[in-house]
């Protein structure tokens, strides 16, 4: 018989303000009340959708049906090979493959996934790098799915993993031109902040040395090689600041020298363009500009504007070859590539694309020659597609459409519509659904939203929503303010001091479904993970009244303890985003929204929670926790469900297939919720 977690008095003080906190007790991992908690609640899950497990197995096999199992990437020059990855029928994991010279030339295999991953109930293959010559790779693991990684090095002329092997590292890890040393970033071992970065030879039999470390625990390192490899690029950034430091890549035991020093508020990052670096930055320039500068530059008074600053133009990346640019914008909601000469004349033009709503992504190709640009191209209801553009000829070639068997898109309508903000803001959504929906008020609607780190919720082909739209569902994407849909401010307008309104935001598009008679509260389900699921919860407790069902998996809702615990990893790094809770005003504002601080006596919406015990973003206990005081406080007789990947991470299963189990159990909680049951 199923009981209720036991309840273990614990109090929380600071600023004079106490919080209870009878749960706590669950950050015990492997204790045995924590395993039989967690245990109880998946069977207790488990029972509660009994009545939909051939609707669970069902949608798993359709989804699976859609994904053409023996693929294929385009492949990739770099140094006199073709690179490319191709995936076996009824195999998790990719293998990796070139061909030196041209396409016809015989396939070696470089990495195959599927053997390194045997007999791990998880694995995840982090960053594979080549070194220059093309001879070593170098790639990291994790079979645990905490992102603590194992890097390993094969040599690809022998097809020998070499007994170099370093351990309990960041996925993180770049090439000098010596085609022999090998930097990394190792993570403090409690809070998980790479904070350090090591320089190691190949074969020396040395140990590691330890070449920087970041004593601030609210910046994190990252390193990189440049296109041409012909420079490491050290990166140190928090939320709001940058600062990179810069080593000839042929000189690996030379001496780092900053680009630019961190400084409050400005946030910039360097691309080598052969001649001179290229920046792209916030310095006077909210929505980011780009400059350049001598590749011995040692002051911004040495900075030239290359592009100027939109108010109306969100500068998201860019990329530098040898006669072109290649700038990542996003301008009304909507991501643009613009293609910019590198000639004195800087003629420049902006791609185009059909669909209302769209989601378009240039790759970095790795030579810097290259006279045409990459890019993915993909919709709600179009496929991601693969285009080569020639920069100068304007000719643009499908490379690749990926294949989605029993997909027609004629079928399906892709829509974006605006609901108004409390503050009058206008806030986009993306919809899709079956063609000749009827606005009746009683289609089902499952809405999705994020809303946080800056992050856009993107437009892009989702296969595994056709088994909620083939039923009648109407699927919504809400851009609400956090993110940086619509440009810098669209971020600063959601986090902070302005968190609430994400929320509110998310509030005002369901309501605008309402209002257009796409569905009522009855009929009305959410949807988010992570940062995501703090946007479940807080929705939860402003607006129980409008939602039938919510899926919050992974997600983070114990903000203010969280927030409070410097041990925990990603805590000192959120200031920014979240609020330092140590300031007292900062602390106030958090209280307000935090879900397991704000649980109540009160009807709430059916509820499943997914999460994984192993989760090193947000730890498994927040989740449970939340459950446990929802169930003790909520006044309704809905259901109310836990689901814990007991061998998974953040990102739960491992495996393309294996993920999608996880959905099935989502979606088929939903569906039921509907009376769907097949």
């Amino acid at each position: 018989m199923f009981r209720p977690a036991r309840k273990v008095p614990h109090i929380h003080e600071i600023h004079g303000d106490r919080r209870s906190d009878d749960y706590f007790w669950m950050r015990e991992r492997d204790s045995a009340p924590v395993l039989e908690y967690l245990r109880g609640e998946n069977e207790r899950t488990l029972a509660a959708l009994k009545p939909v497990h051939d609707l669970e197995h069902g949608l798993y096999v359709e989804m699976r049906a859609r994904i053409k199992e023996d693929d294929s990437t385009v492949p990739v020059f770099d140094s006199g090979f073709y690179y490319y990855s191709r995936y076996n029928q009824g195999q998790e994991y990719p293998v990796h493959c070139r061909k030196k010279g041209t396409l016809e030339s015989p396939e070696v295999v470089t990495l195959d996934e599927n053997q390194l991953a045997r007999g791990n109930p998880y694995f995840e293959l982090g960053e594979a790098q080549t070194s220059p010559d093309q001879r070593y790779l170098a790639f990291a693991i994790d079979v645990v799915g905490r992102r603590i990684y194992d890097i390993h090095i094969k040599d690809l002329t022998t097809g020998a993993t070499l007994p170099d092997r370093i351990e309990g590292v960041t996925a993180n890890l770049a090439w000098a031109a010596d085609n022999k040393t090998l930097f990394y970033a190792r993570q403090d071992p409690e809070t998980l902040r790479a904070y350090q970065i090591y320089r190691y030879e190949l074969g020396s039999g040395h140990k590691p040395e330890l070449i920087y470390e970041e004593k601030d625990s609210t910046y994190t390192l990252g390193i990189e090689s440049t296109k041409q490899n012909s420079f490491l690029l050290m990166s140190i950034q928090k939320r709001d600041s940058s600062e990179w430091r810069i080593l000839d890549a042929h000189q690996p035991r030379g001496a780092w020298r900053t680009f630019w020093p961190r400084e409050n508020d400005h946030e910039y990052s360097v691309v080598d363009g052969g001649d001179a670096f290229y920046i792209l930055t916030n310095w006077q320039a909210r929505n980011f500009r780009v400059m350049k500068a001598p590749l011995t530059a040692t002051h911004k008074s040495e900075w030239q504007e290359v592009i100027g600053h939109s108010p109306a133009l969100f500068l998201e990346g860019l990329d530098v070859y040898a006669k072109h640019m290649v700038i990542s914008e996003r301008e009304n909601g909507l991501a643009q590539l613009r293609l910019r000469d590198r000639t004195p004349a800087a003629a420049n033009r902006l791609l185009k694309f059909p669909d209302p709503a769209y989601e378009v992504a240039a790759f970095g190709l790795p030579d810097y020659e290259s006279s045409y640009v990459r890019f993915k191209y993909e919709s709600l209801v179009q496929p991601p597609s693969v285009y080569d553009e020639e920069v100068t000829s304007k000719v643009r070639k499908l490379r690749k459409v990926r294949e989605v068997p029993g997909f027609n898109a004629a079928l399906y309508e892709n829509q974006r519509i605006w609901a108004k903000a409390a503050d009058g803001a206008s806030i986009p959504m993306s919809l899709i659904f079956k063609k000749g929906l009827a606005h009746n008020g009683r289609n089902p609607v499952l809405l999705y939203g994020y809303g946080s780190y800056g992050l856009t919720t993107d437009n892009y082909f989702r296969s595994h929503v056709l088994s909620l739209v083939n039923r009648g569902f109407v699927f919504a994407l809400a851009h609400v303010r956090g993110g940086s849909e619509m440009g810098r401010d669209w971020y600063e307008q959601g986090r902070l001091k302005h968190k609430m309104n994400s929320f509110t935001d998310f509030t005002s598009c369901a309501e605008k479904l309402i209002a257009e008679n796409y569905t009522t509260p009855e009929h009305l389900h959410m949807m988010g993970g992570s940062a995501g699921g703090l946007l479940m919860g807080a929705v939860m407790n402003l607006r129980p009244d409008l939602f039938k069902g919510v899926i919050a998996a992974v997600p983070f809702v114990d903000v203010l303890t969280t927030m409070l615990d410097e041990s925990i990893p990603l805590t000192t790094g959120e200031y920014k985003e979240w609020g330092d809770p140590r300031i007292r005003e900062e602390y106030m504002y958090m209280k307000q929204y935090s879900p397991y601080d704000n649980v109540r006596a009160a009807d709430y919406p059916n509820v499943l929670v997914t999460t994984g015990y192993h989760d090193s973003q947000v730890q498994y206990w927040e989740p449970a926790k939340w459950v446990a005081r929802l169930r003790e406080l909520k006044t309704d007789k809905n259901l109310l469900l836990l689901y814990t990947e007991l061998d998974a991470g953040h990102s739960g299963a491992s495996g393309r297939f294996e993920a999608l189990k996880t959905l099935a159990k989502e979606y088929a909680f939903v569906l039921m919720l509907e009376g769907i049951k097949e």
